[in-house]
C-alpha cells in the first residue's frame, strides 16, 4: 500500500479514499482501523446488523416504499408533522437541492466546516461569504460578530453548523434562538445539527421547533452518522411546511433506497440501544481527548462532536502524519489541510473505543517522536521551522515547541549577552545559535515575543557589586496542557429581548461565546457533571423536538 497511499487521497481533493478503495488497496481484504469516518461505532448492534443479513437477498431484490411512506415512519418514531420533514439521499442531496432551490446569490459560512456548505453553492456562481474562525480563539464562532459580517456583506441567506465539523464548537440554543430572530428578515437561515446527537453540553439543544414555526430557517439532521450507517446515505430536514414541500417536491420518488427502509423500521424496537450507544460515544470522547493530550505539544481542542479537532506539534507535518500512520499503522485519519479556513497543522480523530484509541495514541508517539520522541518533530537543535531573527528567542520556541511558558520571557530579557574578547573574566556564555531553518511555518498561537536582546559590549563591573546573573535552565519542560473552564451549555442565560443586529448586533452573546474554550474532557469530568445530572436518562426515544 505505501507506494500508492499519495496518489489515492491526491485523487481524492475533496475528503480522503473510501474504505472500499483503501480495502482494495491493502490486498489482504482487511481495511485500516478507521479514525476518518464520523459515524456511531456501537450502533447498530451486533443484533441489528444479524437481522439486517438475513434479509438481505430481499432487501437488494426488491423496491423500497416511496419516500412518503418512510418518511411517515420516521416521523411518526421522531413525533415531528410529515408535512415539515424531508428525507434525502444523504445530507449531501438536501444540501444540494437547498443551494438550487433557496439560495439565491449569495450564502455566509464560517470557516473551517463541512466542505459542502462551501463547494455546492460556488459550483453553481453563488458568491460565497466565509467567516474565518480564529485559531487564536479556538475556533469559536462568535455569532454577534457573525451576524455584523453577513450585515456588512449583505448575504441573503446564513448557515451555521451545531456541532461544527471539524473543531466540534458548540452553540448553547439560547444563543441560536437569538441568532435567527435577529436575522430574521433574511431568505434563509440553515442549521446543520447533523453532529447534535452526540453533544451533552445540554439536554435540549436542537431548535427543531423553532424551525417548524419560521418562515426562513431550514434545520438539517443527519441519519448516517448518528446510527452508524454512512454507506446507506440517509437525512432528513425540518422546516415550515412551505420549505420542506418545495424540497420534497424536488425528490424523486425513490431516493431512499431499502437498506434505509428496513433501518427506520426497525428503529421503533431499539430506541434504548440507540440511547446507550450515544452515551458510550460520550464517555469515550472524554476518555480519548484526555488520553490524547498526554502527547507532548498536541492541543486537543474541546468538541460536543463525536470527533476531537487536535493540532498538531511544531514542525509536523499533517499529510506526512497521515500516511505514514496509514502505511505504518494501518490508521486511517482525517488531514484536515484541504479544508478552507484550516490548515495541514490538522487533523480530525473519530471517537472510538478504548482499545483503539490506545493504538492511535502508540501509533502517534511512533511517528512524531519516534526513538528519541521526535521522528516527525524537528530536532530541539534544529529549530521549530520558526525564525525570529534572534537566536535566543529561536531557542525559546525550540526548547517549548513553539508555545513558550509562563515566565521564560523574562529569563530570556534578562540573559547577558557573550563577553567582549579583551575582558578577562567574562559575565555568560554565549548564546548557541541553532541550524538555518529550511521553510518557516506560522506560529500556531500568538505569543508575547521578547524584543530582540542585543550584544552590547559588556562593561566590566566590581565583583560585589555586579549580582550573578539568574541561571538559565538546561531544558524547559513542555507547557501544561489548557486550564478547564466552563462549556457553553453552562454559561448564564443570555439577557430577554434583542435590538435589531444592523444597530446594535446581538448583545450578551459575545460573552456567551466566550465560553467555548473549554478543557472539561481533558481533566476527566463525566457526561453526567457536564449536563449537571446525578441521575440516568430515561430509556427510549427522545421526546418529540430533541431531533
Amino acid at each position: 500500500m505505501a507506494g500508492n497511499v499519495t496518489g489515492l487521497f491526491r485523487g481524492t481533493a475533496a475528503h480522503s479514499p473510501s474504505m472500499a478503495a483503501l480495502t482494495r488497496e491493502g490486498g489482504d481484504g482487511a481495511g485500516p482501523v478507521d479514525f476518518c469516518i464520523p459515524c456511531n461505532p456501537y450502533f447498530p448492534t451486533p443484533a441489528m446488523f444479524d437481522e439486517l443479513a438475513g434479509r438481505l437477498r430481499e432487501i437488494v431484490t426488491y423496491y423500497p416504499s416511496s419516500a412518503d411512506t418512510i418518511t411517515a415512519e420516521l416521523c411518526n418514531l421522531l413525533q415531528l408533522p410529515p408535512s415539515c420533514v424531508a428525507m434525502g439521499n444523504g445530507s449531501t442531496e438536501l444540501i444540494t437541492w437547498i443551494d438550487h432551490l433557496l439560495v439565491r446569490e449569495s450564502l455566509a459560512v464560517p470557516v473551517p466546516t463541512f466542505g459542502r456548505w462551501t463547494d455546492q453553492p460556488m459550483e453553481t456562481g453563488k458568491r460565497v461569504d466565509m467567516f474565518p474562525l480564529q485559531e487564536s480563539s479556538g475556533f469559536t464562532l462568535d455569532l454577534a460578530k457573525y451576524a455584523e459580517f453577513i450585515r456588512a456583506r449583505g448575504t441573503r441567506t446564513a448557515v451555521i453548523c451545531n456541532p461544527n465539523n471539524p473543531d466540534g464548537g458548540f452553540l448553547h440554543r439560547q444563543a441560536v434562538v437569538q441568532f435567527l430572530d435577529a436575522l430574521a428578515d433574511l431568505d434563509l437561515v440553515v442549521v446543520d445539527e447533523s453532529f447534535l446527537e452526540f453533544a451533552d453540553a445540554e439536554s435540549e439543544p436542537s431548535v427543531v421547533a423553532e424551525a417548524v414555526m419560521r418562515p426562513n430557517v431550514i434545520v438539517l439532521r443527519s441519519l448516517g452518522k448518528n446510527f452508524g450507517l454512512h454507506g446507506i446515505r440517509f437525512g432528513y430536514l425540518v422546516a415550515n411546511p412551505a420549505l420542506a414541500g418545495k424540497v420534497r417536491s424536488m425528490l424523486p420518488k425513490w431516493n431512499l433506497n431499502s437498506f434505509a427502509e428496513h433501518v427506520v423500521f426497525m428503529l421503533k424496537e431499539h430506541g434504548a440501544e440507540y440511547l446507550e450507544s450515544l452515551h458510550q460515544v460520550r464517555r469515550d470522547r472524554l476518555e480519548m481527548a484526555r488520553m490524547l493530550s498526554s502527547l507532548p505539544g498536541l492541543t486537543v481542542y474541546p468538541s460536543q462532536g463525536n470527533f476531537l479537532f487536535v493540532r498538531l506539534p511544531v514542525g509536523a507535518e499533517g499529510t506526512v502524519v497521515r500516511d505514514r500512520l496509514l502505511t505504518e499503522h494501518r490508521i486511517l485519519v482525517r488531514e484536515c489541510g484541504n479544508k478552507i479556513g484550516s490548515s495541514s497543522r490538522f487533523l480530525r480523530l473519530v471517537v472510538r473505543p478504548e482499545a483503539d484509541v490506545r493504538r492511535l495514541v502508540t501509533g502517534l508517539e511512533s511517528v512524531l517522536y519516534g526513538t528519541r520522541r521526535g521522528a516527525a518533530v524537528p530536532e530541539p537543535a534544529s529549530g521549530t521551522a520558526y525564525g525570529s531573527g534572534t537566536a535566543v528567542v529561536d531557542r525559546l520556541m525550540s526548547q517549548t515547541n513553539g508555545s513558550g511558558a509562563l515566565g521564560l520571557a523574562d529569563r530570556v530579557a534578562q540573559l547577558p549577552g557573550p563577553p567582549p574578547a579583551p575582558v578577562p573574566e567574562p559575565v555568560a556564555a554565549p548564546v548557541p545559535v541553532p541550524e538555518p531553518l529550511a521553510a518557516p511555518l506560522p506560529v500556531p498561537e500568538p505569543m508575547a515575543i521578547p524584543a530582540p536582546v542585543p550584544q552590547p559590549m559588556a562593561v566590566p563591573a566590581p565583583a560585589a557589586a555586579m549580582p550573578a546573573p539568574p541561571p538559565m535552565p538546561a531544558s524547559v519542560p513542555p507547557p501544561a496542557p489548557m486550564p478547564a473552564a466552563a462549556l457553553p451549555g453552562m454559561s448564564p442565560a443570555a439577557p430577554a429581548g434583542l435590538a435589531p443586529a444592523a444597530q446594535t448586533g446581538m448583545p450578551g452573546m459575545a460573552a456567551a461565546a466566550a465560553n467555548r474554550r473549554a478543557t472539561g474532557a481533558a481533566q476527566g469530568l463525566t457526561a453526567a457533571q457536564v449536563r449537571g445530572r446525578t441521575q440516568p436518562e430515561p430509556v427510549g426515544w427522545p421526546q418529540a423536538g430533541t431531533f
